[in-house]
């Protein structure tokens, strides 16, 4: 079907943002699916914020690996995680009342995925 390679290396985590973001759509009857927009004092990647506030959200940040910067791609999922808490993404939901949250990261190099929930 298609492949990472199809937009090139400095698009990929485009590329995997808008497929995950497409295949969420599905969830708009009993979640609203919010992309890149501005929360805290950053930009998160895709949020998932129930139409209940009794059920879950979900914060997605997608990092592909910069070998300059990071040995591994536990490394990269450090970086997310540090990321998706120093820019207080989660702090406007809070304030809504929302008590479920939870933490999405997935870092890739080439084919190689690695996904953190927390």
């Amino acid at each position: 079907m298609f492949s990472f390679m199809d937009v090139g290396e400095n698009t990929a985590e485009n590329f995997y943002h808008a497929f995950v973001l497409g295949m969420l759509v599905g969830l708009k009857d009993t979640y609203y699916v919010n992309s890149n927009r501005e929360l805290g004092i950053g930009r998160y990647d895709i949020m998932l914020e129930p139409k209940d506030k009794t059920k879950n959200s979900f914060i997605m940040e997608f990092k592909v690996h910069k070998s300059e910067k990071e040995n591994t791609l536990e490394d990269t999922i450090k970086n997310a995680k540090k990321q998706i808490e120093e820019k207080g993404y989660e702090e406007n939901l809070k304030e809504r009342g929302f008590l479920n949250i939870t933490k999405m990261v997935f870092a890739f190099c080439g084919k190689e995925v690695k996904l953190e929930i927390y």
